[in-house]
């Protein structure tokens, strides 16, 4: 018997660094003036920073108002989760409070 030894490589790492793959996330964007701030829900590339580049907007959010104002287009959002985005920790809370992540993992499920 011999025994065989595989290299994997992992050629998704070279695809991220030759800019081939784009790792895009749903996250929140800050605009509105010091010490009042508000939010947009944008899908950005994973590597642009806070409040640089972003790809699409798809809400927004407001902390500020009692209670706090969420409005995202659902049918966007569901589009971007089903390409792979993924969305940060406070950018799911917000899609799971208007019920986005249930409906997507339903949708998920059935294909």
């Amino acid at each position: 018997m011999t025994s065989h030894i595989i290299i994997a490589h992992n050629s998704l790492n070279t695809q991220i660094k030759k800019g081939l793959v784009r790792l895009v996330k749903i996250r929140l964007r800050r605009v509105g003036t010091k010490k009042r701030p508000s939010y947009r829900v944008v899908v950005a590339d994973a590597r642009a920073p806070r409040d640089g580049a972003f790809i699409t907007t798809i809400g927004h959010y407001n902390p500020l108002t009692d209670p706090e104002t969420v409005a995202i287009d659902e049918e966007k959002a569901i589009n971007w989760l089903r390409q792979g985005a993924q969305p940060t920790a406070t950018a799911a809370r917000l899609l799971s409070k208007l019920g986005i992540m249930e409906k997507f993992k339903a949708t998920k499920e059935k294909t």
